[in-house]
């Protein structure tokens, strides 16, 4: 073992003692589930079932989601396996009870201390691991490679500011990505990133470009689509801190009855947008309130979680949030997955901070699928014609569809990956 994962391993055992503090600081912060935070100590909240076990990893929403095309796989290819989700955020465990097939285990992710690394492990027992992203964390992954565990890095994103932290380390680096089997990296840029690091690469596949339209309930929808009526619906996704006052503004003139759907990424802070949307002057409903918009509410504050599906369904027009941080003098957010609404052939509208998704943004931009615009106030010029104009919206929103489809080509490539390190299939089920 390299000298800094020996001293990273002996500081994070001195530490460890701390962990239950620190856990319970954070609970009480509403940062931690204080009901399940023995989890992240090791202690597992659920019995493990007999025979084998695939453990997958992801820390936030993005992550967990994008693994729900593999666990859909797993269960349907090999359901004698038990699939175990490991996740980081009390936002992504919520989304996962709902979106998790029957049988499917959820655990919060345990911290990276030797004890309660051990003790995950020796109640997990995985014969496969599938980490996803940018989650290296030495004590996890080191462990769980002396006791056996196939390990695979897949869709992960390095940036180049997380290499700098692991160029201090080399050999440390090396080490840690040299106990995973496969590492197949986002794009090319990680790849070069990662090999710099030592890692050797064996492919790439992006799983947030995988999957299906997010899901729906028909009936919401419905009810939905009656209050609203024939008023053209434009659907701010997955907004941040500023967007949702800014894109209010922005739209405020564009229609005399448009219906301006605002879905906040962390629903949390509706208390706060209801505030600011108050002091405006602006009339509204909240849906976590259990309101609809009527015929004198045009603006709907979609505060619930996991109905991105429903939501989307609904828009003439989809204006994607967290991309509008550099006009509204706010930290970089990165932009949110345009794929969702193209999936579902919206017209789609975006700022110009995507690094999170540029080689799909580009892709989208490129078939004519989705607009990008400098600022809020730049929105106008770009929605007005698609709402006055249902043919030029539904091509664009085809044009969005058909690369989507194309940029999701990829799971086949990690399925083909994973099957050979899966355990083997009992006698009739092969």
């Amino acid at each position: 073992m390299s000298p800094a994962l020996i001293l990273y391993r002996l500081v994070t055992r001195m530490l460890e003692p701390l962990a239950p503090r620190l856990l319970d600081a954070r609970a009480k912060q509403g940062k931690e589930d204080p009901v399940r935070v023995d989890e992240r100590l090791g202690r597992a909240s659920a019995s493990r079932p007999v025979g084998d076990l695939v453990w997958l990893h992801g820390v936030s929403v993005g992550e967990t989601l994008s693994l729900l095309p593999v666990v859909e796989r797993l269960r349907h290819k090999r359901p004698d396996l038990t699939v175990l989700v490991t996740s980081g955020t009390l936002t992504s465990a919520a989304l996962l009870a709902r979106r998790l097939p029957p049988g499917v285990i959820h655990q919060f992710a345990p911290v990276d201390a030797p004890g309660v690394v051990a003790a995950f492990l020796d109640h997990w027992r995985p014969s496969l691991a599938v980490f996803v992203e940018s989650e290296l964390w030495p004590n996890l992954i080191l462990a769980a490679r002396g006791r056996g565990v196939k390990l695979v890095l897949a869709s992960a994103r390095v940036t180049e500011k997380t290499v700098e932290g692991w160029r201090r380390f080399p050999g440390a680096a090396r080490e840690t990505l040299s106990a995973f089997d496969r590492i197949l990296p986002q794009d090319e840029a990680s790849a070069a990133r990662l090999r710099g690091l030592g890692a050797r690469i064996d492919g790439h596949v992006n799983l947030k470009l995988s999957g299906a339209a997010p899901p729906h309930d028909a009936a919401a929808f419905t009810r939905l689509s009656a209050a609203i009526g024939d008023r053209p619906v434009v659907v701010a996704a997955s907004t941040h801190d500023g967007e949702e006052i800014a894109l209010v503004r922005a739209l405020d003139k564009l229609a005399d009855r448009l219906c301006l759907i605002l879905v906040p990424r962390h629903p949390e802070r509706s208390a706060d947008i209801a505030a600011a949307l108050t002091r405006d002057g602006y009339r509204f409903a909240r849906r976590s309130q259990g309101r609809e918009p009527d015929r004198d509410t045009d603006l709907y504050l979609a505060d619930t979680l996991g109905e991105m599906g429903l939501f989307l369904r609904l828009a003439d027009v989809v204006v994607m949030g967290g991309s509008f941080s550099a006009a509204l003098e706010k930290p970089p957010v990165g932009g949110h997955n345009p794929l969702e609404p193209a999936r579902l052939g919206k017209p789609a509208v975006t700022g110009p901070d995507m690094t999170n998704w540029a080689a799909i943004t580009d892709a989208l931009v490129a078939a004519g699928g989705l607009a990008v615009v400098a600022a809020p106030w730049d929105l106008p010029a770009v929605i007005a014609p698609l709402l006055a104009d249902d043919a030029a919206a539904r091509s664009m929103g085809e044009r969005g569809r058909r690369a989507a489809a194309e940029a999701g080509s990829g799971f086949d490539r990690l399925w083909e990956t994973l099957a050979p390190l899966l355990p083997p299939a009992p006698r009739g089920r092969r």
